[in-house]
């Protein structure tokens, strides 16, 4: 009698939560597999549409787990538990992690800013953040910058992307900007002479756009001129250093004299 007591008492009771607990489940296992499988669409329709994979993969988790996240207050509702307060939890703690992860969160920001827009990519030889080298790496935090003198340098991407960023590998060609300065007693018509020469027998100097070599200025101790011969981007660092010494050599044969400052010290001689 007792047991049949007990059934009667509970029975409804256990089935009540029995049904909600079943359908609890099932939501959690359906809404698992519509989670995935929206996950998967907008991955695949990211790589279709010549995304990144770091950020389709990425962007796929994240959307996976806030369906998930999602699903599981569902689930947890239909047995009668109150999310209301578990929301509050979660945003609290999302907020806090963001607060705790700014930075790292403004670093993903811009990596995903240089992968869409590509203001830089790999093997660039770029001045940005503060730091001058050719791009080895671009991920979703970092950016690898190889220098000239072969260290390398991890720079936050924030850093890339909150500066002015100078790019030396999107043009095919570069201009070379020269400043030589002649003594103010040597041959104007001469010297000019002299650079057109060392720039014409240049093979690596490009016939168009034109040569610029012009008198620019005339300074306290020298006539200034520049000399503007536009080479391939990859010519540019071979082609300013044996100019250079070119012009020195040139001019030291030519009796073209460089000045250099100078300082002139008068002592007077006080009488008591």
């Amino acid at each position: 009698m007792e047991i049949q007591k007990y059934i009667d008492d509970y029975m409804p009771v256990v089935m009540e939560y029995g049904v909600k607990l079943a359908l609890a489940v099932v939501i959690f296992i359906v809404g698992k597999i519509i989670a995935k499988y929206i996950a998967s669409a907008v991955k695949g329709s990211m790589v279709k549409s010549g995304v990144d994979s770091t950020i389709s993969i990425f962007a796929a988790n994240l959307i996976n787990g806030l369906l998930l996240a999602f699903v599981v207050i569902a689930a947890l509702g239909q047995i009668g538990i109150q999310t209301a307060s578990f929301v509050a939890i979660v945003g609290a703690a999302g907020l806090a992690v963001g607060l705790a992860l700014q930075g790292s969160l403004a670093n993903f920001a811009s990596g995903v800013l240089i992968i869409l827009f590509r203001p830089i990519k790999l093997g660039d030889f770029i001045d940005a953040g503060g730091v001058m080298g050719s791009v080895k790496n671009i991920s979703i935090f970092s950016t690898i910058l190889k220098t000239g003198d072969n260290k390398i340098i991890t720079v936050p991407n924030s850093r890339i992307m909150g500066g002015p960023i100078t790019n030396f590998s999107t043009e095919a060609t570069r201009r070379i900007d020269l400043i030589v300065g002649i003594s103010y007693d040597a041959d104007i018509r001469r010297a000019k002479e002299v650079l057109n020469e060392i720039v014409d027998a240049d093979e690596r100097v490009l016939a168009e756009p034109a040569v610029t070599i012009a008198v620019s200025e005339l300074g306290e101790s020298s006539v200034n001129f520049v000399v503007r011969p536009w080479v391939n981007s990859a010519d540019y660092w071979p082609t300013k250093f044996d100019i250079t010494e070119k012009i020195k050599l040139r001019f030291d044969e030519e009796g073209i004299g460089i000045p250099y400052p100078q300082m002139d010290v008068h002592l007077h001689k006080e009488v008591s």
